[in-house]
């Protein structure tokens, strides 16, 4: 196994555009960790003994528990997994949880990458975004998280969001490769059935951004991005060199991690299972020393068009090895036959043994890969 995922489901406040399950209360977090100690105990024999390779706490909002809250969750993973001599160890925090003393007790902790909330430095789009923070604040966690010694810092930010100019946009980007970071995941906007933001747009309180902008916004990405040396090695994710998300990678590449938490995903590369999304029956189960949880087994077709959609969203592409070896002669030739169009339209190049989607493919990646997806 290569990792292991964490989800801590607190959040102080919802976001308008989040639909990952979350509570807007911690009033049940000493619980909830003790849950997820009961967890690893139950689930220590899922990746058959394999060294822990990452472990990636995300949510919700990580950083409303303690740092003593962390470090109980840290202390179990330690105690109950072969972790290796050198994990990357991430957590998601938000940018006004965060004080020089904390942060120094979170390094302590053995975190050593940080994924920080920022999502914009304009006031105005944080409030319409119904963030608990403001651009000071963004600013000062930047700058106290250097300060307690962390060298890999990600920040996160959201574009194509209601009346967001490209301008505004390219302000954004450059003000954020001012600072020393490492890592940048940067998501156009999407506004899913559930969320806050959709009601306002069927109320008509917002409206989405055209496509010429939205593409406008993402080319503005591309080219930002390699001005400042940053390698954009995912749709949505970029880096300095030697500096990609382990943990994430891993996931595109179909590398079995293991999901902890309310809601939590697993994969061992033939089944994929998710834990309840209710942080009171996931607690109550797990006092009485079970788990609810629900399980898919992946057949052929689905364990195809999950390697498509995750692979193709990558900079490695469509390992045609990979494909043959696991899809056998078939696979390879679905894959070969229905990318001869995409190479003709110079939206998908062949590199090595791989395909890979050029700067035009990605501008249309969704809609290539459902074309590729085996019905």
């Amino acid at each position: 196994m290569s990792g292991i995922y964490i989800h801590i489901p607190f959040c102080l406040k919802i976001c308008g555009y989040c639909d990952f399950y979350r509570v807007t209360s911690v009033g049940e977090s000493v619980s909830y960790v003790d849950a997820l100690l009961e967890e690893m105990k139950l689930r220590r024999d899922y990746s058959d003994g394999e060294e822990v390779e990452t472990i990636y706490f995300g949510g919700g909002t990580p950083s409303v528990l303690s740092v003593r809250e962390l470090g109980r969750i840290m202390d179990g993973v330690f105690s109950f997994f072969d972790v290796s001599g050198n994990p990357e160890i991430s957590i998601e925090v938000n940018p006004d949880d965060l004080n020089g003393e904390y942060l120094r007790g979170v390094r302590s902790l053995k975190f050593n990458r940080l994924s920080i909330g920022i999502q914009s430095w304009s006031d105005n789009f944080l409030k319409l975004l119904n963030r608990r923070h403001d651009a000071a604040q963004a600013e000062r966690a930047v700058y106290d998280s250097i300060d307690a010694g962390f060298e890999n810092i990600s920040v996160d930010l959201i574009y194509g969001l209601p009346e967001m100019s490209t301008s505004q946009w390219e302000e954004t980007l450059a003000k954020t490769f001012s600072f020393n970071i490492q890592h940048l995941s940067a998501y156009h906007l999407s506004i899913e059935k559930g969320t806050p933001f959709f009601q306002m747009l069927k109320g008509k309180k917002i409206r989405e951004i055209d496509e010429e902008e939205s593409n406008s916004q993402f080319s503005t990405l591309i080219n930002a991005s390699k001005e400042n040396g940053f390698i954009h090695y995912e749709i949505s994710n970029l880096c300095r060199e030697g500096y990609y998300s382990r943990h994430n990678t891993n996931y595109w590449r179909q590398v079995p991690y293991l999901g902890l938490g309310a809601s939590a995903h697993s994969f061992n590369t033939y089944s994929r299972q998710w834990n309840v999304s209710s942080v009171k029956k996931y607690i109550s189960s797990l006092k009485n020393g079970s788990l609810l949880f629900e399980k898919e087994e992946l057949d052929n077709r689905k364990m195809f068009n999950e390697y498509i959609m995750t692979s193709l969203r990558t900079m490695w592409g469509i390992d045609l090895d990979y494909v043959e070896g696991t899809f056998e002669k078939e696979g390879l030739d679905y894959v070969i036959n229905l990318a001869e169009k995409f190479l003709s339209y110079g939206m998908m190049k062949k590199q090595k043994n791989s395909l890979i989607l050029t700067n035009q493919g990605v501008m249309i990646a969704d809609n290539i890969i459902s074309e590729f997806m085996r019905v």
